[in-house]
């Protein structure tokens, strides 16, 4: 059995039933939305963020769920997919998970238009039920997005980021979004418990490894649909990298600085900053603080007593940094 069905098997009839609402809340009297819903939901990924919902929900709740963590799932999985569509016009991306963009397929103008009723359909989800306080926890999460990914471009022009700017970076534009998820699921059964921080950080913690894996895939553990190198080729400053360059002498910073500022579209160039960072102890670096947020992750865990729930978050935990793509 794949590992993400495995993950999936103690929520599969919440993960089918949710799949009908998430359908039913994009709902619009404009044909040409309906139309493009109707794509969107038609290509979905393995919807992870619904997954955490339900299986944190059912853990700390002994396995239950109700409306609430419905309408939670809902809420995240329309405000992600509202990022991913503004994310493909922002990056000019013409490609989605191997299918066409909505930008590709109707132009940046509507794709920016879908996005906006896509997250406005999420607030209204919260709004029309009183769910304030999901609300709160999903607009927290947008807010940082936004931040992280600005933060990113504006430390980029500079290619000065230190190893705690980038954590901040990450943790605002990849582990949010998951660290929403956790506590969302929490907080749709149990309003108002220490469970909501407690499953929040955890969240935080996977999102952290989750990036971190993503850094070591452009140093060449081939993942499909990206090539090596495109990190360095974007000047993004990834932590194998930011640590390289805090370790090496004066000289080699300024060769690797020059190399990703001047040369990045340079194939031989990059692949020598691939083989610089890897021969100065960057991957291992970058792989044993990867394990150090597992291990963090797994331990917040063991609070909880064995169920099926806990076991599917766990192997979650080991998924995403023993993953091929």
């Amino acid at each position: 059995m794949k590992v993400i069905s495995q993950i999936k098997l103690p929520v599969e009839k919440e993960m089918e039933l949710f799949e009908k609402k998430f359908f039913e809340s994009m709902s619009s009297k404009v044909a040409l939305l309906n139309r493009i819903t109707h794509y969107i939901v038609n290509r979905k990924g393995k919807q992870m963020r619904p997954m955490f919902v339900f299986l944190v929900a059912k853990m700390v709740s002994d396995g239950s769920v109700n409306e609430r963590t419905y309408r939670g799932a809902s809420v995240i999985e329309l405000i992600h997919t509202a990022t991913l569509v503004h994310d493909d016009v922002v990056d000019d991306s013409n490609r989605r998970r191997g299918f066409f963009s909505i930008n590709a397929l109707w132009k940046n103008k509507i794709a920016v238009l879908v996005g906006d009723y896509l997250l406005s359909k999420g607030l209204l989800l919260s709004i029309d039920n009183n769910d304030f306080d999901l609300l709160k926890i999903i607009s927290v999460a947008v807010k940082e997005m936004s931040e992280g990914e600005l933060l990113q471009i504006e430390k980029a022009r500079r290619l000065d980021i230190t190893e705690a700017v980038y954590y901040d970076i990450i943790r605002q534009k990849t582990a949010t979004l998951i660290a929403a998820c956790c506590s969302l699921g929490a907080a749709s059964v149990k309003p108002d418990s220490k469970e909501i921080p407690k499953m929040r950080r955890f969240g935080e913690l996977i999102g952290m490894a989750f990036q971190i894996k993503d850094d070591l895939f452009d140093y060449g553990t081939q993942r499909i649909g990206k090539p090596t190198g495109i990190d360095i080729k974007e000047q993004k400053m990834t932590l194998p990298l930011i640590y390289t360059l805090n370790n090496v002498s004066e000289k080699d910073q300024r060769w690797l600085i020059n190399s990703v500022k001047n040369h990045n579209k340079d194939k031989k160039r990059v692949n020598e900053v691939i083989d610089f960072v890897k021969n100065n102890g960057g991957l291992d670096y970058a792989v044993k603080r990867m394990k150090e947020f597992q291990k963090e992750a797994l331990q917040i865990l063991d609070d909880y007593p064995a169920s099926p729930y806990r076991e599917s978050l766990e192997l979650m935990v080991n998924y995403v940094i023993e993953r091929k793509k």
